[in-house]
């Protein structure tokens, strides 16, 4: 386990911050109690891009999430946007900046999903003006991007698992923040509204019809395949460690998939998209009895 860095060291991850993307990692080591679960990890997140992070369970994929948006103090290292350690930013500045669903979220007892994606436009508010015009555009954007907008006046308590999750959804577009980190977004959704998300994650990094640069979005996936196909970036954690990290066309290949996932595959392009699609090897059989 590396040990906590210098001022030297810090100065230095500072440096290279400012020659990448917005939000970086530099040396990176996360821990619960005495168990380190990230060890000396450098991470850059290109701007305007898809970064998915796949892995085995327990790998380190949520617990680098939690890190890059300031929910898991480093032991070691640095989160850096902008350049300035994370932990050095008003916590206002950071919620105007990053967006973060957590993968269990939960919500308050009895509130409604219009209330709740209300919420995401808190950091937005000032105590002299509660609710305006771009709040309301914002809320109402968003619940119509994730086609919640007909659950508004019902209690999510009430919702089903992938009705709960697109709320929560709505709730980070509505943040309206460059940066959105998704923790396993697609969780209790069926086959379908996976498709949509994702397919929702990839236009928001789309520029807009001025030139403006779209949103940054990492999201954690446990599903290879739909890491390749939405994926401009993508990261492959094992153990705490990136293992290979880039253009999935780039990285995705049997020897990756056999070193961090243990599985025997082959690699084929996606008939849609031509993106790498892992097709386990022959799977399991038992033994015909004599």
């Amino acid at each position: 386990m590396s040990s906590t860095p210098t001022s030297g060291s810090t100065e230095t991850a500072t440096a290279k911050a400012a020659e990448t993307g917005r939000l970086t990692a530099r040396e990176l080591t996360l821990a619960y109690e005495d168990r380190t679960v990230v060890d000396s990890l450098d991470l850059d997140i290109p701007d305007g891009r898809v970064t998915v992070i796949v892995g085995p369970n327990a790998c380190g994929k949520s617990t680098t999430l939690r890190a890059l948006g300031r929910l898991l103090k480093p032991r070691g290292g640095a989160v850096l946007l902008d350049g300035t350690e994370l932990s050095k930013i008003p916590t206002r500045r950071i919620a105007q900046s990053i967006g973060l669903l957590p993968q269990t979220p939960v919500a308050p007892e009895a509130i409604t999903v219009s209330d709740l994606v209300a919420r995401g436009r808190q950091p937005h508010q000032h105590w002299w003006q509660q609710w305006s015009d771009e709040d309301e555009r914002a809320m109402t954007d968003a619940m119509e991007r994730t086609d919640v907008s007909a659950l508004g006046d019902r209690s999510v308590d009430e919702l089903s698992g992938g009705q709960r999750q697109r709320v929560w959804i709505a709730m980070a577009l509505a943040q309206e923040t460059d940066l959105l980190l998704l923790d396993e977004p697609t969780t209790y959704l069926d086959i379908a509204h996976q498709v949509e998300v994702l397919d929702l994650v990839r236009r928001l990094t789309a520029p807009a019809a001025d030139g403006t640069r779209g949103r940054t979005v990492v999201t954690v996936l446990h599903d290879l395949n739909q890491a390749a196909r939405y994926a401009d970036h993508l990261v492959a954690m094992k153990a705490g460690r990136i293992v290979a990290e880039g253009r999935p066309d780039d990285i995705v290949t049997a020897d990756l998939v056999r070193e961090v996932f243990g599985l025997e595959a082959v690699i084929v392009p996606d008939p849609v998209t031509g993106s790498p699609l892992v097709v386990p090897g022959a799977p399991w059989q038992a033994t015909p009895a004599p």
